[in-house]
C-alpha cells in the first residue's frame, strides 16, 4: 500500500495494489510509527460510527496489487502463525518466505501481482495469515470516508454485504492493527 496518512504512518500492502515491473530495484520508503494510543482516530473523522456492513466473499482481490508499492509485514507472532500452518520450523518459514528491509519482516513477493499464497484465488494459509490480512478492511490509513470510498468500497465485493461491524468492533480492530504495526518496528 502506499504511504501510510494514518498515525501508525507504516507503509502496507493495499489489497489489489500492482507492483511496478521494477519493484525488484525500488526501495520501500523508511518506516516510521506513532505509538500506538487508546483512540487512534479523533471522532470527528469516525464516518463509521453507525458501524459498517462487510463480509469477506473470498474473492482474493485483496491479495492483489492495483498498481502501488508494498509489504505484507510480518511480526515475530504472524512468522509463528503462519509457519505452523506450514508445518514448518519458524527459522525455515522466515529463510523461505519472509525478506527483511529496514529490520522489518515482509513476505517475499510472488512471481506476479498476487500474494504467493493466493492460489486459485484462495488464500492457501487462511488460518494463519499475518495480522495485516486479518484487519481488512479496517486499516487505519483508509478508515476516512475518501480512502474507503477510494482503496476499498470500490473493489472489494464484501463492502455493504453481510453483518454489520459496530463502531467499537471496528475501533478495536484498527487499534489492534496499529498495535501490530508498533510491535514490527520497536521489536515487541
Amino acid at each position: 500500500m502506499a504511504k501510510s496518512k494514518s498515525p501508525s504512518k507504516l507503509a502496507v500492502k493495499k489489497p489489489g495494489a500492482v507492483k511496478p515491473k521494477s519493484s525488484a530495484t525500488l526501495a520501500p520508503p523508511k518506516i516510521k510509527i506513532a505509538k500506538p494510543t487508546a483512540t487512534t482516530q479523533s471522532p470527528k473523522a469516525n464516518w463509521w460510527e453507525a458501524g459498517v456492513r462487510f463480509e469477506c466473499q473470498g474473492s482474493g482481490k485483496c491479495c492483489v496489487s492495483r498498481g502501488e508499492y508494498g509489504f505484507v509485514y510480518m511480526t515475530l507472532k504472524d512468522r509463528k502463525r503462519m509457519a505452523k500452518v506450514l508445518n514448518q520450523p519458524l527459522t525455515k518459514f522466515t529463510e523461505k518466505f519472509c525478506a527483511k528491509t529496514d529490520g522489518v519482516h515482509h513476505l517475499i513477493d510472488g512471481p506476479g501481482p498476487d500474494c504467493l499464497f493466493l492460489i486459485d484465488g484462495k488464500c492457501s494459509v487462511y488460518e494463519g495469515r499475518p495480522d495485516q490480512c486479518r484487519s481488512w478492511p479496517f486499516w487505519p490509513e483508509v478508515m476516512t470516508a475518501k480512502r474507503w470510498k477510494k482503496d476499498v468500497a470500490a473493489f472489494c465485493p464484501g463492502v455493504g454485504k453481510g453483518r454489520l461491524w459496530e463502531a467499537d468492533e471496528i475501533r478495536s480492530i484498527i487499534e489492534a492493527q496499529t498495535k501490530s504495526e508498533y510491535d514490527l518496528v520497536t521489536g515487541n
